[in-house]
Protein backbone atom coordinates (compact mmCIF):
# COMPACT_ATOMS: atom_id res chain seq x y z
CA UNK A 1 0.00 0.00 0.00
CA UNK A 2 1.25 3.49 -0.83
CA UNK A 3 3.31 5.20 1.83
CA UNK A 4 2.22 8.77 2.53
CA UNK A 5 3.62 11.68 4.50
CA UNK A 6 1.33 14.51 5.53
CA UNK A 7 1.59 17.52 7.81
CA UNK A 8 0.45 17.32 11.39
CA UNK A 9 0.44 19.91 14.19
CA UNK A 10 3.87 18.74 15.46
CA UNK A 11 5.47 17.98 12.10
CA UNK A 12 5.22 15.35 9.42
CA UNK A 13 3.19 12.20 10.02
CA UNK A 14 3.89 8.86 8.37
CA UNK A 15 1.05 6.72 7.07
CA UNK A 16 -0.23 4.15 4.61
CA UNK A 17 -3.16 5.03 2.37
CA UNK A 18 -5.30 2.80 0.19
CA UNK A 19 -7.32 4.90 -2.28
CA UNK A 20 -10.51 3.28 -3.48
CA UNK A 21 -10.98 3.06 -7.24
CA UNK A 22 -14.66 3.88 -6.81
CA UNK A 23 -15.67 7.50 -7.09
CA UNK A 24 -17.23 8.86 -3.92
CA UNK A 25 -16.09 5.91 -1.83
CA UNK A 26 -16.31 6.38 1.94
CA UNK A 27 -13.23 7.03 4.07
CA UNK A 28 -11.92 5.13 7.07
CA UNK A 29 -9.21 6.21 9.51
CA UNK A 30 -7.59 3.55 11.71
CA UNK A 31 -5.81 4.57 14.94
CA UNK A 32 -3.18 2.48 16.69
CA UNK A 33 -2.62 1.53 20.37
CA UNK A 34 -0.66 3.50 22.96
CA UNK A 35 2.63 4.86 21.53
CA UNK A 36 4.48 4.37 24.81
CA UNK A 37 3.65 0.67 24.93
CA UNK A 38 4.72 -0.32 21.44
CA UNK A 39 1.66 0.82 19.53
CA UNK A 40 2.24 1.59 15.83
CA UNK A 41 0.28 1.63 12.60
CA UNK A 42 1.72 -1.84 11.90
CA UNK A 43 0.00 -3.35 14.91
CA UNK A 44 -1.63 -6.59 13.75
CA UNK A 45 -5.18 -5.51 14.58
CA UNK A 46 -4.71 -2.08 12.97
CA UNK A 47 -3.37 -3.84 9.88
CA UNK A 48 -6.35 -6.20 9.74
CA UNK A 49 -8.83 -3.35 10.22
CA UNK A 50 -7.14 -1.43 7.40
CA UNK A 51 -7.73 -4.28 4.98
CA UNK A 52 -11.24 -5.00 6.27
CA UNK A 53 -12.23 -1.50 5.18
CA UNK A 54 -10.22 -1.58 1.94
CA UNK A 55 -11.82 -4.86 0.88
CA UNK A 56 -15.24 -3.28 1.39
CA UNK A 57 -14.52 -0.42 -0.97
CA UNK A 58 -13.26 2.25 1.41
CA UNK A 59 -10.38 4.62 0.93
CA UNK A 60 -8.52 3.94 4.16
CA UNK A 61 -5.66 5.56 6.07
CA UNK A 62 -3.59 4.28 8.95
CA UNK A 63 -0.75 6.37 10.34
CA UNK A 64 1.74 6.71 13.18
CA UNK A 65 0.96 9.20 15.90
CA UNK A 66 3.59 11.85 16.67
CA UNK A 67 6.90 10.42 17.82
CA UNK A 68 6.21 6.93 16.43
CA UNK A 69 8.18 5.50 13.50
CA UNK A 70 9.02 8.34 11.14
CA UNK A 71 6.33 10.67 12.48
CA UNK A 72 7.78 13.82 13.99
CA UNK A 73 7.05 15.23 17.42
CA UNK A 74 6.75 13.49 20.77
CA UNK A 75 4.03 11.81 22.81
CA UNK A 76 1.47 14.31 24.15
CA UNK A 77 -0.76 12.23 26.47
CA UNK A 78 -3.73 12.28 24.10
CA UNK A 79 -4.26 15.96 23.32
CA UNK A 80 -1.67 16.08 20.56
CA UNK A 81 -2.67 12.65 19.28
CA UNK A 82 -6.25 13.86 18.89
CA UNK A 83 -4.92 16.76 16.82
CA UNK A 84 -2.92 14.24 14.75
CA UNK A 85 -6.09 12.24 14.09
CA UNK A 86 -7.96 15.39 13.03
CA UNK A 87 -5.11 16.25 10.65
CA UNK A 88 -5.23 12.72 9.25
CA UNK A 89 -8.93 13.04 8.53
CA UNK A 90 -8.38 16.49 6.97
CA UNK A 91 -5.67 15.05 4.71
CA UNK A 92 -7.79 12.07 3.66
CA UNK A 93 -10.72 14.33 2.85
CA UNK A 94 -8.46 16.62 0.82
CA UNK A 95 -7.23 13.76 -1.37
CA UNK A 96 -10.71 12.20 -1.56
CA UNK A 97 -12.97 15.27 -1.80
CA UNK A 98 -15.91 13.29 -3.17
CA UNK A 99 -15.98 10.85 -0.25
CA UNK A 100 -19.59 10.54 0.86
CA UNK A 101 -18.99 9.42 4.42
CA UNK A 102 -16.35 8.56 7.00
CA UNK A 103 -15.74 5.89 9.63
CA UNK A 104 -13.24 5.84 12.48
CA UNK A 105 -11.66 2.74 14.01
CA UNK A 106 -9.27 2.53 16.92
CA UNK A 107 -7.50 -0.03 19.07
CA UNK A 108 -7.13 0.53 22.84
CA UNK A 109 -5.61 4.04 23.24
CA UNK A 110 -6.52 4.63 19.60
CA UNK A 111 -10.17 3.91 20.37
CA UNK A 112 -10.16 6.65 23.02
CA UNK A 113 -8.72 9.11 20.50
CA UNK A 114 -11.13 7.93 17.82
CA UNK A 115 -14.21 8.42 19.97
CA UNK A 116 -13.11 11.96 20.82
CA UNK A 117 -12.69 12.69 17.11
CA UNK A 118 -16.16 11.25 16.51
CA UNK A 119 -17.61 13.86 18.87
CA UNK A 120 -15.93 16.67 16.97
CA UNK A 121 -16.56 15.65 13.37
CA UNK A 122 -20.22 15.21 12.37
CA UNK A 123 -19.27 13.57 9.07
CA UNK A 124 -18.15 10.43 10.93
CA UNK A 125 -21.12 8.10 10.62
CA UNK A 126 -19.75 4.87 12.08
CA UNK A 127 -17.10 3.57 14.44
CA UNK A 128 -15.29 0.43 15.51
CA UNK A 129 -13.85 0.72 19.02
CA UNK A 130 -11.65 -2.23 20.01
CA UNK A 131 -10.61 -2.84 23.63
CA UNK A 132 -11.36 0.72 24.78
CA UNK A 133 -9.54 1.25 28.10
CA UNK A 134 -12.51 2.75 29.94
CA UNK A 135 -10.79 2.16 33.29
CA UNK A 136 -7.78 4.27 32.29
CA UNK A 137 -9.28 7.06 30.21
CA UNK A 138 -12.45 9.11 30.59
CA UNK A 139 -15.17 8.20 28.09
CA UNK A 140 -17.93 10.28 29.69
CA UNK A 141 -17.68 12.80 26.85
CA UNK A 142 -19.89 10.41 24.84
CA UNK A 143 -23.06 12.21 25.84
CA UNK A 144 -24.79 11.80 23.56
CA UNK A 145 -22.96 9.45 21.21
CA UNK A 146 -23.65 10.93 17.76
CA UNK A 147 -23.11 7.85 15.57
CA UNK A 148 -23.89 4.15 15.61
CA UNK A 149 -20.98 1.78 16.09
CA UNK A 150 -19.44 -1.29 17.62
CA UNK A 151 -17.44 -1.85 20.79
CA UNK A 152 -15.43 -5.09 20.87
CA UNK A 153 -13.72 -6.55 23.92
CA UNK A 154 -12.04 -9.76 24.95
CA UNK A 155 -13.72 -11.49 27.88
CA UNK A 156 -10.27 -12.18 29.40
CA UNK A 157 -9.05 -8.58 29.15
CA UNK A 158 -7.13 -7.77 32.33
CA UNK A 159 -5.77 -4.42 31.12
CA UNK A 160 -9.21 -2.93 30.52
CA UNK A 161 -11.73 -5.27 32.19
CA UNK A 162 -14.91 -5.81 30.25
CA UNK A 163 -17.08 -4.75 33.20
CA UNK A 164 -15.62 -1.25 32.93
CA UNK A 165 -16.53 -1.00 29.26
CA UNK A 166 -19.97 -2.50 29.82
CA UNK A 167 -20.60 0.14 32.45
CA UNK A 168 -19.64 2.91 30.03
CA UNK A 169 -21.84 1.49 27.27
CA UNK A 170 -24.81 1.16 29.59
CA UNK A 171 -24.44 4.82 30.58
CA UNK A 172 -24.11 6.09 27.03
CA UNK A 173 -26.70 8.57 25.96
CA UNK A 174 -27.54 8.23 22.30
CA UNK A 175 -29.40 10.32 19.80
CA UNK A 176 -32.56 9.00 18.23
CA UNK A 177 -31.76 6.34 15.66
CA UNK A 178 -28.29 5.64 17.06
CA UNK A 179 -27.54 2.02 17.93
CA UNK A 180 -24.48 0.98 19.96
CA UNK A 181 -23.50 -2.69 19.78
CA UNK A 182 -21.05 -4.61 21.97
CA UNK A 183 -19.32 -7.85 20.96
CA UNK A 184 -17.33 -10.11 23.25
CA UNK A 185 -14.58 -12.37 21.94
CA UNK A 186 -14.30 -15.45 24.10
CA UNK A 187 -10.84 -16.28 25.43
CA UNK A 188 -9.34 -13.00 24.19
CA UNK A 189 -7.08 -10.78 26.27
CA UNK A 190 -6.44 -7.08 25.73
CA UNK A 191 -4.15 -7.81 22.77
CA UNK A 192 -6.37 -10.55 21.29
CA UNK A 193 -3.44 -12.96 21.31
CA UNK A 194 -4.45 -16.03 19.29
CA UNK A 195 -7.90 -14.49 18.84
CA UNK A 196 -7.38 -11.90 16.09
CA UNK A 197 -9.25 -14.06 13.58
CA UNK A 198 -12.27 -14.24 15.88
CA UNK A 199 -12.05 -10.48 16.44
CA UNK A 200 -12.07 -9.80 12.71
CA UNK A 201 -15.05 -12.10 12.20
CA UNK A 202 -17.02 -9.95 14.67
CA UNK A 203 -15.85 -6.74 13.00
CA UNK A 204 -16.56 -8.07 9.51
CA UNK A 205 -20.05 -9.21 10.41
CA UNK A 206 -20.84 -5.81 11.86
CA UNK A 207 -19.48 -3.93 8.83
CA UNK A 208 -21.39 -6.16 6.43
CA UNK A 209 -24.60 -5.57 8.35
CA UNK A 210 -24.14 -1.81 8.48
CA UNK A 211 -23.02 -1.57 4.85
CA UNK A 212 -25.66 -3.99 3.55
CA UNK A 213 -23.21 -6.69 2.44
CA UNK A 214 -21.00 -4.69 0.06
CA UNK A 215 -19.23 -6.60 -2.70
CA UNK A 216 -15.62 -7.43 -1.91
CA UNK A 217 -12.95 -5.44 -3.71
CA UNK A 218 -9.70 -7.06 -4.81
CA UNK A 219 -6.87 -5.42 -2.87
CA UNK A 220 -3.16 -5.66 -3.67
CA UNK A 221 -1.18 -8.24 -1.74
CA UNK A 222 -1.07 -7.58 1.98
CA UNK A 223 2.67 -8.08 1.75
CA UNK A 224 3.06 -4.86 -0.27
Amino acid sequence: MPEVIFNGPAGRLEGRFHPSKQRGAPLAIVLHPHPQFGGTMNNQIVYQLYYAFAERGFSVLRFNFRGVGRSQGSFDHGAGELSDAASALDWAQAVSPEARACWIAGVSFGSWIGMQLLMRRPEIEGFISIAPPANRFDFTFLAPCPSSGLFVHGDQDRVAPVKEVTSVIEKLKTQKGIVIEHALVEGANHFFENRVDELMVAVGEYLDKRLDNPPRVAVASRAD
